[in-house]
């Protein structure tokens, strides 16, 4: 279902040209006017009419208004306080399906903007906080989460750690976070002359959807784990993991010996461990 605009709409380009709007190169800020590009984004998580959607850094909007022609309901965080009369705009024209928060998205509780009901999170991440809020969506102690899906965009090298085998040169912490208790997946590439001033390099869209979460594994300590595992990603696991008390021990009693490195150790054996040391 298509969702049309109350009040006619010119074209995003048109828009930020009235209003003077400049991409923040401080505020991570590259702008997609591309409307077809973006309702193909925007399709990416299924059917959005009547779902709410959590969106960060709407900038002028592009995104947004592909969210509310596919009938979400969109809550946006905006930093920038330049974009919010070209926001005002949107709501206008999409009556009771926008809500704008001036806010650092990094300071909000999602949960709690979304009322307890499941939401999705669709974003072109500022490039600067983009994988600080994926980490921090990847870890809640509650699991399945609120959150339906993330659909987000991110450099496309980013994107690629996200859903890296082991022992590749892209496998890491990233990885094993996206993976262990989810499906990763990069739905699509975008090309970096589709953004406006255009980046030095490549994006991908990158589709999560939470999945069955290993029994008598703590998310944190599997953080914990994987932070100083690949902190060090040269050094073994004896010389990695000793900032973690019983780790090596641990390591050795599940037969992963300790003079590996953590781009070799699997998935299951990341949780295999944090199981092993939480007991």
């Amino acid at each position: 279902m298509t969702t049309e605009p109350k009040v006619p709409l010119p074209p995003l380009r048109e828009t930020v040209r009235i209003h003077g709007l400049q991409a923040s190169k401080a505020l991570g800020q590259n702008f997609l006017f591309d409307e077809q590009l973006l309702d193909r984004i925007a399709a990416i998580p299924g059917n959005l009419d009547g779902a709410t959607v959590f969106e960060v850094g709407p900038g002028p909007g592009g995104l947004t208004r592909a969210l509310l022609r596919a009938g979400a309901k969109v809550i946006a965080v905006e930093r920038d306080d330049r974009c919010l009369p070209l926001l005002a705009e949107l709501g206008e024209a999409f009556p009771g399906q926008l809500t704008v928060i001036a806010d650092d998205a990094m300071a909000v509780d999602v949960d709690a903007l979304t009322g307890g009901a499941p939401y999705h999170i669709v974003a072109n991440l500022p490039y600067n906080v983009g994988t600080a809020l994926f980490t921090r969506w990847l870890e809640p102690a509650e699991w399945p989460p609120r959150w339906l899906s993330l659909t987000l965009m991110f450099q496309l090298e980013v994107a690629e750690r996200i859903v890296a085998p082991v022992g590749t040169d892209a496998y890491g912490r990233l990885a094993v976070l996206a993976q262990w208790r989810s499906t990763a997946k990069v739905a699509m590439k975008v090309h970096r002359s589709a953004f406006t001033p255009p980046p030095k390099v490549m994006s991908a869209i990158v589709h999560v959807t939470p999945a069955d979460q290993p029994d008598g594994v703590n998310p944190k300590l599997l953080s914990k784990l994987t932070e100083k595992g690949f902190g060090q990603r040269r050094k073994m696991l004896r010389q990695s993991l000793k900032g973690v008390e019983g780790a090596v021990a641990a390591a050795e009693a599940l037969e992963i010996e300790p003079t590996r490195r953590a781009e070799t150790v699997s998935v299951a054996e990341w949780v295999e461990l944090a199981r092993k040391l939480g007991a």
